[in-house]
């Protein structure tokens, strides 16, 4: 019985002992606490997370921490390791990062400017949010997505550049960046995000070359006439525009409140409206629907005063609620 008992303490003890040893803190050159929590023990990766004390200030996150002999590498900032940060007014990101994780850096209002190395390959889900104080960001050549909300509700982000190595844009990912005035796509990018520019109120240009494009879906983007370029209009603009022949699908919201679009073409390769893509489009006289489309969504035209008469294909098998 006795060495049965010193048996069970001794695996307690060493399972106590993996569990302490998962989270630790290490000081910077800077003199700054960081805490780590250990990815992998083989690896020897950590992930930077939040700790009790308050980061503020300037920020300096090593490539490489030591602990119990052995040194880690840091390769994420793990999720909401610098939520709500308010004191926090610049940090430096290593060339070891490879993914900044959901709402990381969400609430730090008091951060200016961050530059992501080629090293990240994504920005998670909230990665940004509510950064209001951010006015600029270099997005590394390595980023391949950008997550849903990930630069939301930045109100002072006047400069973004996104390389080419970025092939989706999530939903919402630049909500309320009202500071925003144009933006460049590249044609690296195949899918956008639902309302991914909404409420962008001062953004008058999103610059595209669509003759080498991969777009899919036209979520939350407006197309002009002579199909150069993308173009969203939040307050509304007037003009007709013309959806390019690879769009399949208008996603939901994508025309909603541009009260100056008088009207649009959309293409036989559209196959589905999405709930309230031209919702509120007051200006719009006139629509024609093509044969390839099979479904409308719920409030697809709803408050299009506008429009005097519709006509809707047999192909279509499906209309929502309300959507006229």
């Amino acid at each position: 019985m006795k060495k049965l008992n010193l048996l069970l303490l001794v695996l307690f003890s060493a399972i106590s002992l993996n569990i302490n040893a998962l989270n630790f803190e290490a000081v910077n050159s800077d003199g700054k606490t960081i805490y780590y929590n250990i990815i992998s023990n083989t690896d020897l990766t950590v992930e930077v997370t939040s700790g009790s004390t308050k980061y503020s200030g300037v920020i300096n996150i090593p490539s490489s921490v030591s602990y119990n002999g052995e040194i880690f590498s840091v390769t994420s900032i793990g999720k909401e390791a610098f939520y709500g940060r308010s004191g926090l007014t610049s940090v430096t990101i290593p060339n070891s990062v490879t993914a900044i994780g959901t709402r990381a850096f969400d609430d730090c209002s008091g951060l200016t400017s961050i530059t992501i190395p080629n090293s990240v390959t994504s920005i998670g889900i909230y990665a940004f949010w509510r950064c209001t104080g951010l006015t600029s960001i270099i997005i590394g050549n390595s980023v391949t997505s950008i997550g849903n909300n990930a630069f939301s509700l930045c109100y002072g982000l006047t400069s973004v550049t996104i390389p080419n190595s970025v092939t989706s844009i999530g939903i919402e990912a630049f909500n309320g960046c009202r500071g925003l005035t144009s933006i460049t796509i590249p044609n690296s990018v195949t899918s956008i995000g639902n309302s991914a520019f909404n409420s962008c109120s001062k953004l008058t240009e999103i610059n595209v070359d669509l003759e080498n494009s991969n777009y899919s879906s036209i979520d939350g983007l407006l197309f002009n006439k002579d199909k150069t370029e993308l173009i969203k209009f939040p307050g509304g603009k007037k003009g007709g525009y013309v959806i390019p022949n690879s769009v399949t699908s208008i996603g939901v919201e994508a025309f909603d409140g541009c009260s100056g679009l008088t009207s649009i073409t959309i293409p036989n390769s559209v196959t589905s409206i999405g709930n309230s893509a031209f919702r509120n489009c007051s200006g719009l006289t006139s629509i024609t629907i093509p044969n390839s489309v099979t479904s409308i969504g719920i409030e697809a035209f709803n408050g299009c005063s506008g429009l005097t008469s519709i006509t809707i294909p047999n192909s279509v098998t499906s209309i929502g609620n309300s959507a006229f």
